[in-house]
This record gives C-alpha cells, sequence and structure tokens, in this order.
C-alpha cells in the first residue's frame, strides 16, 4: 500500500495510444490534459504506428511515452485523473483491447511496487510489449524496472512480441 507522503514525485512514466478518431489530435489533447492536471511533462518520445495488440482485427494505433515530473500526486490519485481524461476525451471501456479514442497507462511511478486491485506498478505488460518499449527506450533507455531489475533497453533487447514500431509519418 502506498502512502501519501506529499512529496514531490520525480519520475513518471505514461504511455498513449489512439486507434479511433483524430489519433493524433487525441494524443495531443490528453499531453495537455495531463500538463494541465497531473504534472510538468519534460520528455516525450517520438509518435510511433503500431498494429492493434491482443485484439488485431482493428485499426492501427498512434503510440507515445511521456515523462511526468513535478507532481505531488499519490499513485491513486494519477490514476483517478488519468481516468477522467480518458473519460473527457471520449474513451468508452467495453471490453479488454478493443478499439479506443484514448489510452493512458501508468508505466512506471518513482521506482514503487504496488500490487492492489485496481493498480499495478508497474505496468505488468511492460516486457513483452515492443509498442511500449520502443517509444519508452526513446526517451529512457537506462531506466532500471523496479521488479525485473533490467534496463528498458535490456528488455527491449529481449522482448518476445515481434510486432513492427514504425516512426510515425505526420
Amino acid at each position: 500500500m502506498y502512502q501519501n507522503t506529499c512529496r514531490s514525485v520525480e519520475s513518471i512514466y505514461i504511455l498513449l495510444g489512439s486507434n479511433l478518431g483524430d489519433r493524433e489530435q487525441q494524443l495531443s489533447n490528453a499531453r495537455k490534459m495531463i500538463q494541465d492536471s497531473v504534472g510538468t511533462i519534460t520528455r516525450s518520445s517520438s509518435i510511433y504506428q503500431t498494429a492493434a495488440w491482443g485484439k488485431t482485427d482493428q485499426p492501427d494505433f498512434l503510440n507515445q511515452v511521456i515523462l511526468v515530473s513535478s507532481s505531488s500526486h499519490t499513485p491513486q490519485k494519477l490514476l483517478q485523473l488519468l481516468l477522467q481524461i480518458e473519460n473527457t476525451l471520449g474513451r468508452k471501456r467495453i471490453a479488454k483491447w478493443t478499439e479506443r479514442t484514448i489510452d493512458l497507462d501508468i508505466l512506471f511511478f518513482d521506482d514503487l511496487i504496488i500490487r492492489e486491485e485496481d493498480l499495478v506498478i508497474p505496468h505488468p505488460g511492460i516486457a513483452q510489449r515492443r509498442f511500449t518499449l520502443v517509444p519508452l527506450c526513446e526517451i529512457d533507455s537506462e531506466y532500471i524496472h523496479p521488479v525485473l531489475m533490467k534496463s528498458c533497453k535490456q528488455l527491449l533487447h529481449e522482448c518476445p512480441d515481434p510486432s513492427l514500431v514504425e516512426k510515425y509519418k505526420h
């Protein structure tokens, strides 16, 4: 269980994804809302286009990883804020791995390890998903996964996902 110590958070890595509507605009809107309500975005990866993962009979995704710092939110409050942003941007939770206007996943929250019913940090799918690791490595390839104790670069090298992840050409 995470205790709020009112400390400033140094690093929150968030994955943004969209495969419905104006995908690029959805990512832009999400970044603005995160900047306004969560904390300062200090790094952003390029935007990458990838085939849908898990349920593949849907449009391609645009994905991006951002690094947020200067936030005083607890992990639970951060989750609430991200869910509010998803809702505001039209996210409808119908089933797992379906099409969505926006998807915001907390990848890392400093070096915390949280295992709660509604919140798991680090995100449990990081090591198996190339669409997460490629943009993550672009902004911080040496970040050490606090559970697996491997760098993001090493996780990408060992990733079993063969999916093509290409920089998005506007």
